[in-house]
């Protein structure tokens, strides 16, 4: 693989958590998936591959009749069909997510590489509020307006994208085609709650990495960084210990007269550090970026690790040994070219981070804390000082418990069992978010596919030749369950219209 695509693919591995979201009033948002400037990855698929780009007159609010609700916008969506066998051939959708659909292009490689196999329409969508589907003229002036806001959610964004898919049957004279969902991460839970709020719509959904059980009390808020924590323990001891020894070593540092400048300067920072809060939190960012995207190709937390380990003229100081491994962390977000800066970049104005930002102070509402079992210090999940952040950045309160309210997930397996089917839940257990999601089977058609050594939403990047046969067997397997609920449809539908 050229050089250039492994930056791409890292790139969209490692930059989930940016800055951690965490933002000038304090407070901490959910990591997300993948953001960079993949424009490049759109054009050559574009005019390489066959991929063409619609835009669909989009109703702004699906749910209420005042004069407003009938306002539209442009709503970009994406299709290829080079493969598709013709009016009842499957579509697969591949469900945007929080980011612009020139990034989420590329983790539908799985979408792309397995269409001839379906004879299916490749459908992408992208979310409301993102690139460029931005009602209300621009996606600054959206965000500013509170009424524009209210607008921008899950419920509206997969109202919309039953309303494509059915103007795209339509169009192409394809009304009993099967249509199966797929997502990532957030993408994934909209692919989940797709299939139990518009079955009429997919006949099923594949939903990598979804964390759909990481609201409200149902996943204990220390789990995310007990995990991330675990991946460093498991790679290495010294460099578990190294780590959870750095932090008060940075305080100590601190204290001193000068001692943000001299961290400054340790650490090569983009701007003199503030308070040592931003050199923890860019430092979290590094940790659990690597551990989410812990890919069988790149390795990061073994990386990281090996550079604490091995850092040359350290001895005993462990914070140079850190920035060794910030260092090779930024090396492989940037295909071995080392950064000016590291730590706190200025990321203003990220329409990504910003639309996730509102999403996050929401309904979005992920417990996230750290104690003292892990190798962090110990900071645990407040929801009230997380409420008040939200109110004083959007005069809004956020909805904890929405999310379970109307998609649900208490007794997820009696309520599933008996609401819904085909669904496939993959999840690699060394991604701290797998422990949100769905890992047993819960009915013959509700299947959890869990692999020990896989990353966030690995299944549904691009094939490799390096690729271990776990992972390769996992794809095999989810093509094979789809195909089952394709040739269903097919029976039941000849049944229904004898």
């Amino acid at each position: 693989m050229k050089s250039s695509q492994v930056s791409f693919q890292w790139l969209l591995l490692m930059i989930i958590f940016v800055s951690t979201s965490f933002h000038a009033n304090g407070f901490k948002l959910r990591p997300r998936l993948g953001r960079i400037r993949r424009s490049r990855i759109l054009e050559q698929k574009d005019s390489n591959h066959g991929f063409k780009t619609f835009f669909y007159n989009q109703t702004i609010d699906h749910f209420s009749y005042g004069p407003e609700s009938y306002k539209t916008f442009p709503q970009r969506y994406v299709i290829n069909s080079n493969f598709w066998g013709g009016r009842n051939s499957p579509i697969l959708a591949f469900l945007g997510a929080e980011a612009p659909i020139d990034d989420n292009i590329e983790p539908s490689g799985f979408t792309y590489e397995n269409a001839h196999e379906f004879k299916a329409l490749i459908v992408i969508l992208e979310h409301r509020y993102y690139g460029k589907s931005v009602p209300f003229g621009s996606r600054k002036a959206a965000l500013k307006n509170a009424r524009h806001r209210g607008y921008f959610n899950s419920a509206q964004a997969l109202a919309d994208y039953a309303s494509i898919l059915l103007h795209i049957k339509d169009k192409y004279n394809a009304t009993h085609a099967p249509v199966i969902a797929i997502g990532a991460s957030y993408g994934g839970e909209l692919a989940t709650w797709f299939r139990l709020k518009y079955p009429h719509v997919v006949i099923g959904s594949l939903a990598s990495s979804a964390p759909i059980l990481y609201y409200g009390d149902i996943t204990p808020w220390t789990t995310y960084h007990s995990v991330v924590s675990k991946d460093f323990r498991d790679t290495s001891e010294e460099c578990f210990q190294t780590i959870k020894k750095s932090w008060s070593e940075i305080d100590n540092i601190a204290s001193k007269p000068d001692g943000l400048a001299i961290l400054s300067k340790k650490f090569k920072t983009c701007t003199p550090l503030k308070n040592t809060t931003e050199l923890k939190d860019g430092l979290d960012t590094v940790y659990s970026e690597a551990a989410q995207y812990d890919t069988p190709s790149n390795i990061p937390v073994k990386r990281i690790c090996n550079a604490i380990e091995n850092a040359p003229n350290c001895g005993d100081d462990i914070l140079c040994k850190i920035a060794a491994g910030v260092v090779e962390a930024d090396s492989l977000e940037y295909d071995g070219n080392k950064s000016r800066c590291y730590i706190n970049e200025d990321r203003t104005g990220d329409e990504s981070d910003e639309g996730w930002e509102w999403q996050s102070c929401s309904e979005m509402v992920v417990p996230m804390g750290k104690d003292k079992n892990s190798m962090y210090q110990p900071a645990p999940w407040n929801l009230t000082k997380y409420i008040k952040d939200c109110k004083e950045q959007y005069d809004v309160s956020p909805r904890p418990s929405w999310v379970l309210t109307y998609y649900g997930g208490h007794d997820i397996k009696l309520i599933l069992r008996r609401s819904t089917s085909n669904i496939i839940f993959s999840n690699g257990m060394r991604d701290p978010f797998s422990r949100g999601g769905v890992l047993e089977n819960i009915s013959d058609s509700i299947i959890a596919l869990s692999t020990k050594h896989g990353s966030h939403c690995l299944d549904l990047d691009e094939a490799k030749k390096s690729d271990p046969d776990w992972l390769v067997q996992q794809r095999k397997t989810e093509v094979k369950i789809m195909q089952g609920w394709i040739t269903q449809y097919y029976d039941d539908f000849k049944e229904i219209n004898k």
